[in-house]
């Protein structure tokens, strides 16, 4: 971040570590631009599920508009003003939504036919030994029958 004719005096020491941790994220961001930009778009979205082609262009609209909101902020525009804000806030939204997607498929799946099963020979035996109050009721009602 500092240039050869750039010394530490001509900014304040207090922002030194901040600007030092802005420079290695600049470095970082750059680095993953160069990664995705390295594969084509069209390989890359034939290798992903349709879920996870959405996520990818999520993260990528997300991520251009939050360097945009950055370089207006560099650039003395209150990025709260701007229509930016909106185009974020609405990016999140979708996110939100694919998160409720991915976490519906992750959701445990119940097996409505199984439940009913288990839970009648639970209540409802009467060949057991055991006598719980509901099988002993259960019992009295299938002796009436």
């Amino acid at each position: 971040m500092t240039d050869e004719g750039t010394s530490a005096e001509e900014y304040p020491t207090e922002i030194h570590e901040y600007l030092s941790a802005f420079d290695k994220s600049v470095i970082s961001v750059d680095e993953m631009l160069n990664k995705m930009m390295s594969v084509s778009r069209s390989e890359l979205l034939q290798k992903i599920e349709p879920l996870e082609q959405a996520k990818l262009d999520l993260v990528s609209a997300y991520t251009l508009n939050s360097l945009f909101w950055v370089y207006l902020t560099t650039q003395g525009v209150n990025p709260k003003e701007h229509p930016v804000k909106d185009e974020l806030e609405r990016i999140r939204s979708y996110m939100n939504r694919v998160k409720e997607i991915t976490d519906r498929k992750k959701a445990a799946k119940l097996d409505k036919g199984a439940a009913r099963r288990f839970i009648k020979h639970a209540l409802c035996d009467p060949t057991s030994e055991e006598a719980s109050p509901a099988k002993i009721e259960c019992k009295s009602k299938t002796q009436k029958q």
